[in-house]
């Protein structure tokens, strides 16, 4: 039997991140041409953000919107705050208006598996992704209206229902080659 060491030392490998090695690197490959295995896209980081417009009048609510976006991630939520007052919004610099968090690696690649798999099949109503949400150096923008989708959140108990953006940056230099890539991880786009 395997000390306690031994046990810790081993790495977890999200299944996500098995598939890409041995599915996604060589349907990749095949269909772009790639000389060197390093060139094939991957996942950079996931970007989660929550703006919080109430937060202006109670700072109460940005913080359970912070709670909820760390219960989603696994990790903890960072609240963003206003740059500069705008009086028209009753808005002062440094206030609290959102939160926001960055998953890499195993985290991101445990994410992604949840939001494809189990978080877009809820959402109501839903036809696919825009394939046109790519911004030029293949990064892919998603936003959800409820972020009660996720498994994490007790409907029951979450104080309001909010809106998140999720931002998918990847490694690739176009579009193509990203809408590829997340296709291959079985992205939803609508054709």
């Amino acid at each position: 039997m395997p000390d306690a060491q031994t046990q810790s030392q081993t790495q977890y490998t999200p299944r996500l991140r098995t598939y890409f090695n041995d599915v996604v690197r060589a349907r990749l490959t095949e269909q772009f041409g790639y000389k060197n295995p390093m060139q094939v896209p991957a996942l950079d980081k996931v970007v989660l953000n929550m703006g919080i417009g109430e937060g202006v009048n109670d700072r109460k609510k940005v913080e359970s919107a912070a709670a909820d976006l760390g219960l989603i991630a696994g990790q903890k939520a960072v609240i963003t705050k206003s740059r500069k007052s705008i009086a028209a919004f009753k808005l002062r610099e440094d206030q609290p208006i959102g939160c926001k968090v960055t998953l890499r690696k195993a985290r991101m690649y445990d994410f992604v598996d949840r939001l494809v798999n189990i978080a877009l099949p809820r959402v109501r109503d839903f036809r696919g992704l825009n394939p046109k949400s790519f911004d030029g150096r293949g990064n892919c923008s998603i936003g959800i209206k409820e972020h009660i989708v996720f498994p994490e959140i007790d409907y029951d108990k979450a104080a309001e229902v909010w809106g998140m953006d999720i931002v998918v940056c990847t490694t690739a230099d176009n579009d193509e080659e990203a809408r590829a890539l997340l296709t291959a991880f079985n992205f939803p786009f609508r054709q």
